[in-house]
């Protein structure tokens, strides 16, 4: 016979997210919250410091335990960096520390992204609308694309 009484919600599979004081937000006005001003990395920047730790570490001998989230991370970056070169992305950090009205998160996705033209840019990462001109982006994205070709010769 069934009983209509309700039955209990399945356990959460994964803990909840702490819920931030501050707003976090990547739109036109970019609200990172408490990660305002921190550094960060593309992912070509990201992946040339993994394999660095990995390679210092094999030399070295250490023990250390190649996890599944590590492997399946590699291959991501090995498959998104655009830049798999040292020396191309050093040039492409080179080239955005030019522009010291972006935030370093807008930076990193330009870097990561790769953008076409700066309408594809200013859509992808809104909050560059009103910081850089579409000529200077336009200018901007051709030097990341001749880094990037440098990069796969």
């Amino acid at each position: 016979m069934a009983s209509d009484a309700p039955t209990a919600a399945p356990a959460p599979v994964s803990r909840p997210r702490e819920v931030s004081a501050l707003d976090e937000e990547a739109s036109e006005q970019l609200k990172l919250g408490e990660f305002t001003g921190v550094p960060t990395l593309s992912l070509s920047e990201a992946r040339l410091v993994i394999d660095k730790v990995l390679r210092v570490r094999k030399q070295e001998r250490r023990v250390f335990q190649e996890t599944e989230t590590l492997t399946k991370m590699q291959t991501y970056l090995d498959h998104f960096a655009r830049f798999k070169q040292q020396t191309a992305a050093t040039n492409v950090e080179r080239t955005l520390s030019n522009y010291p009205e972006m935030e370093k998160f807008e930076k990193s996705q330009l870097a990561t992204l790769c953008c076409e033209d700066a309408q594809e840019a200013k859509t992808l990462i809104p909050s560059l609308q009103n910081k850089i001109s579409d000529e200077d982006l336009t200018q901007l994205l051709k030097e990341i694309a001749q880094n990037r070709s440098l990069g796969e010769a």
